[in-house]
C-alpha cells in the first residue's frame, strides 16, 4: 500500500487519530464475517484445501492474517482496485457484476457490498480494534408448542473492549438436518418442521455453539413422576423424556434383566444354575446383589480387556506377536486389580523400552508416525478428532493447526511405530508445521506450548489426567454408557465437541464428576449404570415410543460382538472353536491378538484394529455373517458332531421336550412360551424313526443360534 494512499485515507477520515480508529473497517471482525456469511470460505469454495478459481481463503476465516494475504498482496493486489474500490474483484465477483463460478453471494447495492467497498476505499487497511471474547446466541434452548412454530435467534458478541454488538447479521446458523429446521439466512428466523430435538450451529469468526431446539413427539402430556427411579440417571432420562412427551416402557422382568446384564458385564451367557438360582431369590437386592457378584468375577475381567483391547487396538505386528502378548497380559492386570484409569492411562502415555517386556510401550506400536500417534491419542483419551486441524483449523471444534502439530511434535520426540520393538526418547524428533514449514512447537492442545527440550508426554499426561480436564472423563464414561446402554450419550463416541452436543448433557457431566470423585473408577461406574432404571427398562416399545432410538424410554436391542457370538454359539453347541494355535478350549473373548487365525471371527465380522473398532461394530459380518449363520458350518458342523451338547442329551435318553426346554434356557436364558413348546412337540412327534427325530432337533437348535433373540442383547 502506497504512502500517498495512506495518507488520502487519513485526510479522508477526520481531523484526529480518533476519528481514524472510528471510522476505520476492522479487516478481522467486519470484513471476514461478512465472507463468511456468504460461504465464500468454505470447504465446497474457496475455504476449500487448493482453494478454488486460483483464490484460497482459509476455512471459515480461522487465520485472518492468511485471508489478508490472499485479498490484498497475492497477484500483486490484483483482487482490489484502490483507485476505483467499487471496480475491485473482491465486490464484483460475489455480487456477480462479472463472471463468478459461485453465482450471486451479495447483492450488489447492499450493506455487505458496500462495507467491502468502504474497506478497499480506505486503503484496505488491517486493523483489528477489539478482539471477541465471548459469543452467544438466545435462545440456546427452546421446547416449541407444535410443528410449524418460528423462533427468532439472535446473536451477540461480546468484545474486550467492552462493545457488546449484535451481530445476527453475520452469523450463519446451520440447521444439522435441514428437513427438520429450516433457517431464514435474511431474518436468522427458524422454523420448526419436524417433532425431535434438534441441533442449530451458529457460527460468528472463530466460534461455533449449538442451539437445541425441541418439538415434543406428542401433544399429550406425559407424566413421569411414578416412573421408577434408582439413581441421578433416571432422574436426567426422565426429564427429558417428559419435556420430549415419550412414555417409558416397564422394567424388564427378572431374566431377560439377567441375560443383559450377564452379557454386558463378562461378555457370557448365564448358565442354567444361574438362570435357575436367580429365579428362585427372593430377596429385594437381588439385581444389585447380581451386578456385585459378575463385577468381582474373573469373567469380567477377561471380556472387560477384551473392550479395553478393542479401545486400544491391540494386535499382533508382522513376525511379533509377543509384544501385543505383553500389552494383553498388562491390560489383564490393570482390569483385574481395578487400577484407577487416570493411572492406567498416565502409565501409557509415559511408557517406554522393550515392547516384549514394558507391556504398555506397545501403545506407540500401534500407528506409524507422530501425526497419527496424535490423532489416535486425541480421540482415545479426549474423545476429540484433533485430525480435523491438521490442514486448518478444526471447522466446528476450538481445536487449531497449532494443537494438532504442536502435540505430534510431543511423540516426535520418541522411535516408535508398528517396527519398533524398543520404543525410546530421540530429542532431534520434530514435525513440520505447514503454514510455518518450520518445526512445529510440543503443545498441550488449546492450553499452552511446552519447551522444545525434553520429554513432554509428562506434562501432557499430567494435564490430560488433571480432576479438572473437560474431556478426558467425559470420554471413557461416554464409551462405558454405550457398552451398557447401546448407543453413546454422544455420537460418535470419539467426536465430542460443543457443536455436537449429547442427547443428556448434565447427565454426561454428572456421570463423568462421579467418575472422578469415585478415584476413576471404571467398575463404579458399570455398576452405577446397571443400577438405574433406564438400563433395566423392557426391549418392548410402547406405539408412543416405538421410534425413540436415542432417549431411553426403551432398552436398546445390540448385535453381539463377534468373540461374544463366537464363545456363545461354541457354549450352546457343546464345541469349541480352535483359534490358531492357541490352546484348545481358549475363548474367543480371551484370545490377546486379533490377527490370530479364525474363519469364524473373520465372518462373524471381528474387527482388524487396524482402525477404530468402534466404527467397525456399526457393520460388522454384514450379509456374509448373515448366510454362514444360516448355512455355513460354524454351526452346522457342530450340530451334527457326535460330541456336541444335542448328541449326548439325545444318547443318554432325555425326552425332546427336555431338550428344547434345556436349550431355551441356555441360549435365551427363559423357559419356551406355549407357542414355541406346542411347536416343536408337534414337530418331533411328526418324525417317523429315531434318524428324523434327531434331524428336527437338529433344526430346532440351527433355529435359535440363527434368531435374533439369540444374537442380540435386548
Amino acid at each position: 500500500m502506497s504512502v500517498f494512499v495512506l495518507l488520502m485515507a487519513f485526510l479522508s477520515w477526520g481531523d484526529g487519530a480518533a476519528d481514524v480508529e472510528v471510522n476505520t473497517v476492522d479487516f478481522d471482525n467486519s470484513v471476514i464475517p461478512i465472507l463468511t456469511k456468504a460461504g465464500c470460505n468454505t470447504g465446497a469454495c474457496h475455504g476449500a484445501a487448493v482453494g478454488r478459481g486460483g483464490f484460497k481463503l482459509s476455512l471459515y476465516g480461522g487465520d485472518p492474517d492468511f485471508d489478508f494475504r490472499s485479498i490484498v498482496l497475492e497477484l500483486e493486489g490484483r483482487r482490489v482496485n484502490l483507485s476505483r474500490p467499487e471496480k475491485s474483484l473482491l465486490v464484483l465477483k460475489p455480487t456477480e457484476s462479472i463472471e463468478h463460478g459461485g453465482g450471486t453471494r451479495l447483492e450488489f447495492e447492499g450493506s455487505d457490498a458496500d462495507l467491502l467497498t468502504k474497506w478497499i476505499a480506505q486503503g484496505t487497511p488491517r486493523i483489528q480494534k477489539e478482539r471477541l471474547k465471548e459469543f452467544h446466541v438466545s435462545p440456546d434452548l427452546h421446547v416449541a408448542d407444535r410443528v410449524g412454530a418460528t423462533l427468532q435467534l439472535k446473536a451477540t458478541a461480546h468484545f474486550t473492549g467492552g462493545a457488546v454488538v449484535d451481530v445476527t447479521r453475520w452469523t450463519v446458523f446451520t440447521p444439522e438436518d435441514a428437513a427438520a429446521v429450516a433457517i431464514d439466512p435474511e431474518t436468522a428466523a427458524a422454523e420448526l418442521l419436524r417433532r425431535g430435538r434438534h441441533i442449530v450451529v451458529a457460527r460468528y469468526l472463530d466460534r461455533v455453539v449449538p442451539i437445541e431446539i425441541i418439538v415434543p413427539l406428542s401433544d399429550a402430556v406425559v407424566d413421569h413422576a411414578d416412573a421408577p427411579r434408582q439413581n441421578f440417571i433416571d432422574d436426567e432420562v426422565l426429564q427429558l423424556l417428559s419435556t420430549l412427551r415419550i412414555p417409558v416402557s416397564p422394567q424388564a422382568d427378572d431374566l431377560t434383566f439377567l441375560r443383559r446384564v450377564t452379557l454386558d458385564l463378562t461378555g457370557r451367557l448365564p448358565t442354567a444354575d444361574a438362570v435357575g438360582q436367580f429365579v428362585n431369590a427372593a430377596e429385594p437386592q437381588q439385581r444389585a446383589h447380581l451386578i456385585d457378584q459378575l463385577l468381582s468375577s474373573a469373567e469380567f475381567n477377561e471380556y472387560w480387556t477384551l473392550q479395553m483391547a478393542r479401545l486400544l487396538r491391540i494386535r499382533s505386528h508382522e513376525k511379533d506377536r509377543q509384544g501385543a502378548s505383553s500389552y494383553h497380559k498388562w491390560l489383564k492386570n490393570q482390569i483385574t486389580n481395578g487400577t484407577p484409569y487416570d493411572e492406567f492411562t498416565r502409565e501409557i502415555l509415559t511408557a517406554t523400552g522393550d515392547t516384549h517386556e514394558v507391556g504398555p510401550a506397545n501403545f506407540y506400536r500401534t500407528v506409524g508416525g507422530a501425526r497419527e500417534q496424535a490423532e489416535f491419542t486425541s480421540e482415545l483419551f479426549m474423545g476429540n478428532r484433533l485430525r480435523c486441524a491438521n490442514c486448518h483449523n478444526h471447522p466446528l471444534d476450538r481445536w487449531t493447526q497449532d494443537d494438532y502439530h504442536g502435540l505430534a511434535a510431543i511423540f516426535a520426540k520418541l522411535e516408535s511405530g508398528p517396527i519398533n520393538r524398543i520404543i525410546k526418547i530421540n530429542n532431534r524428533g520434530e514435525v513440520t508445521h505447514p503454514r510455518t514449514g518450520a518445526a512445529a512447537i510440543p503443545r498441550i492442545p488449546g492450553e499452552k506450548f511446552l519447551d522444545r527440550g525434553g520429554d513432554g508426554r509428562e506434562a501432557f499426561a499430567a494435564w490430560l489426567t488433571n480432576q479438572d480436564n473437560p474431556y478426558f472423563a467425559k470420554a471413557i464414561v461416554n464409551r462405558l454408557w454405550k457398552s451398557m446402554m447401546g448407543r453413546g450419550l454422544v455420537e460418535p463416541t470419539d467426536d465430542l465437541r460443543a457443536t455436537n452436543p449429547a442427547t443428556h448433557p448434565a447427565l454426561l457431566n454428572q456421570l463423568a464428576d462421579d467418575f472422578v470423585r469415585h478415584k476413576y473408577t471404571l467398575r463404579h461406574t458399570l455398576r452405577t449404570i446397571a443400577l438405574s432404571a433406564a438400563y433395566g427398562r423392557s426391549p418392548q416399545s410402547l406405539p408412543d415410543n416405538r421410534t425413540d432410538n436415542r432417549f431411553y424410554s426403551h432398552a436398546l436391542s445390540r448385535r453381539l460382538q463377534p468373540e461374544v457370538l463366537a464363545d456363545a454359539i461354541s457354549d450352546i453347541a457343546g464345541i469349541a472353536d480352535q483359534y490358531g494355535d492357541e490352546t484348545p478350549g481358549t475363548r474367543a473373548v480371551a484370545l490377546f491378538d486379533s490377527n490370530i487365525e479364525s474363519d469364524a471371527l473373520d465372518i462373524l465380522g471381528r474387527c482388524a484394529r487396524d482402525e477404530s473398532c468402534e466404527a467397525a461394530d456399526q457393520a460388522a459380518g454384514g450379509l456374509a455373517r448373515r448366510l454362514h449363520l444360516f448355512n455355513g458350518a460354524l454351526i452346522n458342523r457342530r450340530n451334527s458332531d457326535p460330541d456336541s451338547r444335542l448328541a449326548k442329551l439325545i444318547a443318554v435318553g432325555r425326552k425332546p421336550e427336555e431338550i428344547v426346554e434345556e436349550f431355551y434356557r441356555l441360549a435365551l436364558s427363559r423357559n419356551p412360551n406355549e407357542k414355541e413348546q406346542a411347536f416343536w412337540s408337534e414337530q418331533v412327534a411328526a418324525a417317523t424313526d429315531a434318524e428324523q427325530r434327531q434331524d428336527i432337533l437338529e433344526d430346532f437348535v440351527w433355529s435359535l443360534l440363527t434368531c435374533r433373540e439369540f444374537g442380540t442383547n435386548h
